[in-house]
């Protein structure tokens, strides 16, 4: 649930708002006074503010540059002032949108609902999901390079994990010692492919139920190893 704070000095109008953005399935908290609103706006985790622009002590212009400083969180600005200067200066210092009032509560709903859809979306491009391979219970993050086994996590050494890794990226392929040491390790074998053997071993241990009869990775007699799926 979202959480949103208002930060106006008329009660009616800060209460009104409140009613209709919790109809709408917001948490709400409401600070009546700049000073108190500046405090909470800078130490509470919300989702969005919105602020009225006269209040006694710090007003909403310096709520405004203050949290910008440090948080991108929507920031609505609301006045029954209509000049345009004001709205220039509250979009200047980084609001995201500016309200006259009288507004319907109706509007406001929309507006912030809108604007909280906005920032999901930005937040979600700037952070893109981890790659994640996920097979039978098997889960390796390639991202965090991470490795869980049934909702337990395995810790591997870098080779260990690059080898499960690759052959998790390319299921249903069969690899001889050799190639895997070339794909893994980035150099001929010359004769070091014992060292294949031994890592696919351990790998089993970490990941498999039975080491004698592996659901992931099969050896294929006389050729190599490949990752069922």
């Amino acid at each position: 649930m979202s959480r949103i704070l208002i930060v106006e000095d008329e009660a009616s109008i800060a209460e009104l708002e409140k009613d209709y953005l919790e109809l709408s399935g917001f948490e709400v908290e409401i600070e009546l006074t700049g000073d108190g609103g500046l405090v909470k706006a800078l130490t509470g985790n919300y989702d969005l503010l919105i602020l009225d622009l006269m209040l006694p002590g710090v007003d909403g212009f310096e709520i405004c540059r203050k949290v910008r400083e440090v948080q991108n969180t929507p920031i609505l600005m609301v006045s029954a002032r209509k000049d345009d200067i004001d709205k220039i200066r509250g979009l200047g210092l980084g609001a995201d949108d500016y309200m006259t009032k009288p507004f319907s509560p109706s509007e406001l709903v929309a507006r912030v609902k809108a604007h909280l859809a906005r920032y999901e979306r930005l937040v979600s491009s700037a952070s893109p999901a981890n790659d994640v391979i996920e097979i039978r219970g098997l889960k390796i993050d390639k991202t965090a390079r991470r490795v869980w086994v049934n909702g337990e996590e395995k810790a591997f050494t870098t080779k260990e994990f690059d080898l499960l890794t690759f052959l998790a990226s390319h299921p249903n392929h069969v690899y001889t010692k050799d190639e895997l040491f070339r794909e893994v390790w980035a150099m001929e074998s010359i004769g070091d492919i014992a060292t294949v053997t031994v890592h696919i071993k351990k790998i089993r241990e970490k990941i498999e139920t039975n080491t004698s009869k592996p659901q992931y990775i099969e050896t294929i007699w006389g050729v190599g190893y490949r990752f069922k799926i």
